[in-house]
Order: structure tokens, then sequence, then C-alpha cells
């Protein structure tokens, strides 16, 4: 990863992405973090937002590297449900059909104290869904990757409640 970014993950190596036999029931899971609703694809595309409208340097320099990380997560969801059998896209299974990802299952505040709550909101909402997969997924890799993914999250929402103490508070 680019040395910037090295303030926005745990200085952790990734696990490699193996999930070894096709499974439909975790493919679909890894496509719920690639194109869901509470997903890798809506991180990145709110964190891209709230990096073009925060108006405090520090606070929009933040978003730009986590969003950067969120990629990287995205692309690991989406390589592990390849492997596991689903189709990639930025969609996920519900209903029993195949619902593609949407801007609007993000909020856009442009406050800073919401802008700021929101994206906390979610990285609390993500770290939740991710150790919910892992505490019944049975593949060592997937619980691997799911917990080594939970460490940046985790790095996130602390960046993210220092600047909020830093910049929102005051507001």
């Amino acid at each position: 990863m680019n040395p910037n970014l090295s303030h926005y993950h745990v200085d952790l190596p990734y696990p490699t992405v193996e999930a070894g036999c096709k499974n439909p029931l975790y493919g679909a899971e890894m496509l719920s973090n690639v194109g869901g609703q509470n997903s890798e694809m809506s991180a990145v595309s709110l964190y891209f937002y709230n990096n073009l409208v925060a108006e405090c340097q520090a606070v929009s320099e933040a978003f730009h590297y986590i969003s950067i990380v969120e990629m990287h997560h995205l692309e690991i969801y989406g390589q592990l449900a390849r492997q596991l059998g689903a189709d990639p896209r930025l969609w996920s299974r519900g209903r029993n059909q195949m619902i593609y990802w949407s801007p609007s299952y993000n909020r856009y505040p442009v406050s800073l104290p919401q802008l700021l709550r929101n994206a906390i909101q979610g990285e609390k909402e993500a770290i939740a869904k991710y150790r919910k997969q892992a505490s019944w997924i049975k593949n060592d890799n997937i619980v691997e990757n799911l917990n080594r993914i939970i460490l940046d999250e985790e790095r996130h929402l602390e960046i993210m409640d220092e600047l909020y103490q830093t910049y929102a508070v005051k507001q």
C-alpha cells in the first residue's frame, strides 16, 4: 500500500485471498460486503463525497485516504466472492433476486458534526456485520480476511472519533 496510507490502516499484512471451494452462501455474504447497503462500496462512495464536501482540510484528507483503504477491502471481498462462485458485480442478494448497489444507500449530511457522526455510525455497523459473519462462517481464510479488515475499520473509527473531538465538538 501507499506509504501515505500508513496512518489509515493497521500495520499488519493482509491474509492471502484463497477461499477454496465454491460456496453460494458464503459467496452471497461476501457480495453483501461488496455491493450491499452496508458495504465497502457504500463506504468508498460516501467517503469520496465526504472528502469533497468537508470544509476542513484534515477531515477531507482523512476521508480521501480512508476511502483508498476501503477500496482495498472492496477488492478483497470481490475476490472472495468470485472464488466462492459469485459474480462480483456491485450487487447483493435480496428477496431471491440480485439487487444492484445504489448511491441512495448512503445518507449525505454536509455539516461537519453530522458528516463525522454518520461516518462513525457506518464504521460501527460494518464492524458489527463483519464480526457476525466471522462468528458463523466456517472457512478459515474468509474469517482471517474478515478479522484483518475489522482491524482497519476499528482504526478508521479511532481516526473519526479523534476528528470529531478535534473539529466537530467545537461547532
